[in-house]
């Protein structure tokens, strides 16, 4: 049947009879129609010879179904595709040949793009950061962490550097963002923090060159970036003094547990941060009052003894119930002893603030106190012990230092009781200060008891 196709006329198609099929030719466009089966389904069809010879075939231009609402755009369109096909074939050419075949390469450029999607995501900096971290900085040697620090170092580069190179390739960084990266460090008063991030670049470009698997020829880290960047790595010097630290004391204070107890424990042992952090309760002996840091955690890769002063000893009575001091749990825990705590720059910030605040209420127009960080607590205590009747060799194995020269080889006593001794009366200096009241009862109970 032929007739000029019109929307309304479609619209009202109703489905063949079971078994059968019927066509409808338009008018308007030759060998253009609709060709409708019992399922209820139209086909939009074009038939005609492909070339010069052959016979008629019957290519689909489009699908609809009857009972939907067509519209005059459609038609339009298939109107507009079907002479487009038409012209197609008498030039020879096959419309579903070519749409097999545009389909074809839609499917390899699509697998090209994710394979490079795929790629780009393999060889972004954040995918070749966490390589560095699992295969080096994490990595172990005989079920033991090849460095002692990597936990640290790790949680430096996710936090310092990742975040600012989010996306890009590897390959893309360039000199200019490095020193971009280390100016903003620079400027924001870490110099020495930045000096540690431009160390662990440097390190990572040469694993991953190394490696060869990234597509990485040069590291963007040149000779003399830490002095011309940076400036000159210097010692810190920076020791509080007895009114600094009765503010740290009591502005630890204020600090949510167990933080308030594990700033105080930095000054009371004068221990290495992480060595304080990640103690374990199966470390520490209350009843010996001593604590004994296995060589796995130490930088100098040897167990080191701690003697606990009765300061420490209350101090780390009070953090867990007796019931919950179990082998495996760590001592300073916000989560039951499952992990050490974390967040020591949020802690910083917070301990400043509560420093700060308490100044503003003496004087509103107090300086702020001088910069510090948590390592200079470690020094203020060392620098404390030179002022205290305790020989300088006892001294630098309190804060684990090793022994010099040929006490190395030749001294093996292990200074138990004269660390003991020099640790107390530290603790007793430290309470002369930070609670004079106190420390007068403590020497004269001591006293007594003498």
């Amino acid at each position: 049947m032929k007739k000029k196709l019109t929307v309304r006329g479609i619209n009202a198609l109703k489905p063949a009879e079971t078994g059968k099929r019927y066509d409808l030719w338009d008018t308007e466009v030759p060998n253009f129609g609709a060709r409708v089966t019992d399922t209820g389904k139209i086909s939009f069809i074009v038939m005609r010879r492909i070339g010069p010879g052959g016979s008629p075939v019957r290519r689909v231009v489009a699908e609809h179904r009857c009972g939907s609402e067509y519209t005059d755009g459609l038609l339009t369109r298939a109107r507009e595709d079907a002479r487009e096909m038409l012209r197609q074939m008498a030039k020879g050419v096959d419309p579903k040949a070519q749409a097999e075949a545009e389909a074809e390469r839609q499917k390899a450029d699509a697998a090209r793009a994710e394979a490079a999607k795929a790629e780009r995501a393999a060889n972004s900096f954040e995918a070749v950061a966490e390589d560095f971290i699992k295969r080096h900085v994490l990595a172990t040697e005989k079920g033991r962490a090849r460095l002692k620090s990597g936990e640290e170092v790790a949680r430096t580069i996710r936090r310092e550097i990742v975040p600012k190179w989010r996306g890009r390739l590897i390959t893309e960084i360039a000199r200019r963002d490095v020193v971009k990266l280390l100016e903003e460090v620079v400027d924001d008063g870490r110099a020495s923090v930045a000096h540690h991030l431009l160390a662990y670049l440097s390190k990572l470009y040469n694993w991953a060159i190394a490696r060869d698997t990234y597509g990485l020829q040069a590291s963007p880290i040149t000779r003399g970036m830490a002095k011309d960047i940076i400036g000159a790595k210097k010692p810190r010097q920076r020791v509080l003094s007895n009114a600094e630290i009765v503010e740290v004391w009591t502005a630890a204070a204020s600090l949510p547990k167990p933080f308030d107890s594990f700033v105080r424990m930095l000054l009371v042992t004068g221990q290495r941060l992480r060595e304080v952090a990640n103690a374990r309760w199966s470390e520490i002996d209350l009843d010996a009052k001593l604590w004994t840091i296995p060589a796995s955690r130490m930088k100098g890769d040897a167990a080191h003894e701690v003697p606990l002063s009765p300061l420490s000893v209350e101090m780390l009575g009070r953090l867990a119930k007796p019931e919950e001091r179990k082998p495996g749990a760590y001592v300073f825990s916000t989560t039951s002893g499952k992990a050490p705590i974390s967040g020591f720059s949020k802690a910083k910030i917070a301990l400043d603030k509560f420093i700060a605040d308490a100044r503003t209420k003496v004087d509103a127009k107090a300086e702020s106190m001088p910069a510090f960080v948590f390592h200079d607590l470690r020094r203020t205590m060392r620098t404390a012990l030179s002022g205290l009747p305790i020989a300088d060799l006892v001294a630098e194995l309190v804060i684990a230092h090793a022994k010099p020269g040929l006490h190395k080889v030749y001294d093996q006593h292990a200074y138990r009781d004269e660390k003991t001794r020099a640790l107390k009366l530290w603790a007793e200096k430290l309470l002369t200060i930070v609670d004079p009241d106190r420390a007068s009862n403590v020497m004269q109970l001591t006293a007594a008891r003498a």
